[in-house]
């Protein structure tokens, strides 16, 4: 497998989604090799081997390891370099010459655009099948948008050399036919699933004092989680919050994440005179990550195009209802969560001013939310995967 993140070194859903997956597929005797472009460890991870496919001198400049992130790291003659992310996938393909010596693999598993090159490299080295995992598309990062040509053709070119190309949802599916025009007899939909029993509940005294002590004065809090760009539709959430705002003034908006628009979106939240009700906390991981839950009355995924989207899954599972676009995977899973046109500003703030004035109805949608991911599991995933392998590879079966 090759992959561009796993927790906890991860900027995003897609390494969630992998390390659940793989954990998955090991318990049902799949032998991993999975490959990342860094050398930070991961200590919690005995189910697979993770293997760093750039010099062990590489130093991650930034915190969180994302698409476009740049790295410095010391090369063969001692001197210090710092690459740009094209110069960091062609390290990232270079060893793939060498990884792919060193055992007999039956299948190439990629996820994304970042590992299409070096996969395709494996593939025409070991000729074995390739499965593309498409978890994300230049599409759905520009906002339904052709976006960067460059990861488009990337892109384009994956998904014609695999042997199987693979989608987290029926919607991104239609996507690929419809601008990568990919066939559809070549796409198999797997969508992303669920374990609850992997996700720590609430305890201790929550970090969100002020958000707390507000809720005990009667203000509701409506929360969104994820990074700040414009596949997200933030614009949209923050014009349907001064809505919401108009109509139940009781009523904040906290923003957990961090991305290119964050500035834009400040400055958005200003001009709207949102300034008192909207709270930005950057990116978030653990107690606090998990805390911001625990003060949400309701979570908002009102993302432009969204091939799946795990965040409503795990507001279920701190026991928070959801609003989610009906331009995402998800809502094709989901069928407890509110739905709503990423566009329609108006619904949105309609849909959630009826949360956070109806306590029975949010009590509701939580109970049912929450009853529907306890019947879901990675494990049903993992045996879909198994049998595509088997398919091309004639093994694992």
């Amino acid at each position: 497998m090759l992959g561009w993140e796993l927790p906890p070194h991860n900027a995003g859903g897609l390494g969630v989604a992998c390390y659940h997956m793989c954990k998955a597929l090991a318990s049902h005797g799949a032998d991993i090799d999975f490959i990342v472009p860094y050398t930070a460890g991961h200590p919690d991870i005995n189910f697979m081997k993770v293997i760093p496919a750039i010099p062990a001198s590489a130093d991650i400049v930034h915190s969180s390891i994302g698409a476009y992130d740049s790295v410095r790291f010391t090369n063969e003659r001692g001197e210090t370099e710092l690459v740009d992310t094209v110069d960091y996938h062609r390290i990232y393909e270079k060893s793939i010459r060498s990884i792919v010596k060193m055992a007999e693999y039956d299948v190439i598993h990629a996820y994304d655009w970042l590992t299409i090159r070096p996969a395709i490299l494996a593939k025409q080295l070991t000729g074995k099948p390739l499965i593309v995992n498409m978890h994300a598309l230049e599409y759905d990062r520009a906002g339904g948008k052709r976006g960067n040509p460059m990861v488009w053709e990337i892109e384009y070119q994956g998904m014609m050399m695999a042997d199987r190309v693979v989608t987290v949802s029926e919607y991104t599916k239609n996507v690929i036919m419809r601008e990568y025009h990919i066939p559809g007899d070549k796409i198999e939909v797997i969508h992303n699933s669920f374990d609850i029993s992997l996700y720590d509940g609430l305890s201790g005294e929550n970090d969100y004092r002020y958000l707390m002590q507000a809720r005990r004065s009667g203000y509701k809090v409506v929360m969104y989680v994820g990074r700040l760009t414009i596949q997200k539709g933030l614009y949209n959430l923050l014009q349907a919050f001064r809505k919401v705002v108009d109509r139940a003034p009781k009523t904040y908006l906290l923003i957990v994440g961090s991305g290119d628009q964050e500035i834009e979106l400040l400055e958005l939240a200003a001009e709207l005179g949102l300034s008192g009700n909207v709270l930005f906390t950057g990116f978030q991981r653990g107690k606090q990550w998990r805390d911001a839950f625990g003060v949400a009355d309701i979570t908002v995924m009102p993302s432009v195009s969204e091939p799946f989207g795990l965040t409503p899954f795990e507001s279920a599972a701190f026991r928070v209802p959801a609003l989610v676009s009906k331009q995402s995977g998800v809502a094709e899973v989901m069928r407890t969560a509110l739905r709503v046109d990423y566009w329609d500003i108006d619904e949105m703030a309609n849909q959630i001013v009826a949360v956070v004035q109806n306590t029975d109805l949010q009590l509701q949608l939580t109970v049912d939310s929450f009853n529907e991911i306890e019947q879901l599991t990675w494990s049903d995933n993992a045996r879909k995967f198994i049998r595509l392998y088997g398919e091309h590879a004639g093994v694992l079966t």
